[in-house]
């Protein structure tokens, strides 16, 4: 009879867990879309203030361009190692430049630089909004009638759906001229061959199927990191939480999205 007892308790209490953090779940996916929605919202509104644009334009392009600018240029590297291992067992090295060029702008150019910067100006974005939470600076702002969506969130959002295809750019040139560096002057590919496989086989849509990739990937930089951070709670604990749930959310919604975005696009 003890044992059927504690099995029940023990059977209660799990659904008990498992329907609160479920609660919990639907209930932070229906607050962001809410600040989604709102962030459109006042997108289109005026005035625009064009100061904190350009600041967080400068925190999330500008300071992530030295570590996309490496991660680039040692990927295509990389990849062009890779890519002649494997095609030389089939005698097949003159396609080396489509694949090097097909795979940064479709995939790893956009996502790569998707997950770099979520873990550093998505962490960012999410500290900072923490942190004037915890310390009531947008109670504050509520308190000198200012939107504090329009005022913290919009310029974060529009900067990261800018920003996010500006770096994607750089990061396939740069992953295609490393790329080129490696197989050209290392592994000694004929340039002609190269450039000219490459401008063959390259299409309009694989250029901008990535890009329309970057641009969701910063939507979701920037609207995960900036809900994780207004809605934090507990004090300091509180900010180094939603510092790590905002990367790591960013970065699972990025890895989902691309999958799905891929499916459409390149089908």
């Amino acid at each position: 009879m003890t044992d059927t007892v504690l099995a029940g308790t023990m059977f209660t209490k799990t659904l008990a867990y498992i329907g609160g953090r479920t609660i919990r779940l639907m209930g932070d996916v229906g607050r962001g879309f809410i600040m989604f929605g709102q962030t459109i919202s006042w997108t289109f509104k005026l005035p625009v203030n064009l100061g904190n644009i350009f600041q967080q334009v400068e925190a999330v392009g500008v300071n992530s361009l030295p570590v996309v600018l490496i991660m680039a240029l040692f990927t295509g590297m990389v990849l062009a190692i890779q890519t002649y291992t494997g095609f030389k067992r089939f005698n097949a090295e003159n396609y080396m430049g489509p694949v090097v060029a097909l795979s940064m702008l479709r995939e790893l150019g956009p996502v790569l630089t998707g997950l770099i910067v979520s873990g550093r100006a998505g962490a960012a974005m999410a500290a900072e909004l923490g942190t004037m939470r915890v310390t009531e600076q947008i109670d504050a702002l509520v308190t000198l009638a200012t939107n504090p969506v329009k005022y913290l969130v919009v310029p974060r959002f529009i900067a990261g759906l800018v920003v996010l295809p500006l770096l994607t750019v750089i990061a396939d040139s740069t992953g295609i001229i490393g790329g080129y560096l490696v197989s050209v002057h290392v592994l000694h590919v004929n340039s002609e061959i190269y450039i000219r496989m490459t401008r063959d086989y390259l299409e309009l849509n694989d250029v901008f199927g990535g890009l329309i990739k970057a641009c969701v990937f910063g939507i979701i930089i920037s609207v995960v990191s900036c809900y994780k951070g207004f809605f934090t709670e507990g004090g300091a604990e509180g900010v180094g939480k939603a510092t790590t749930g905002a990367v790591v959310m960013s970065m699972m919604l990025i890895l989902i999205a691309n999958y799905f975005l891929a499916a459409l696009i390149f089908r």
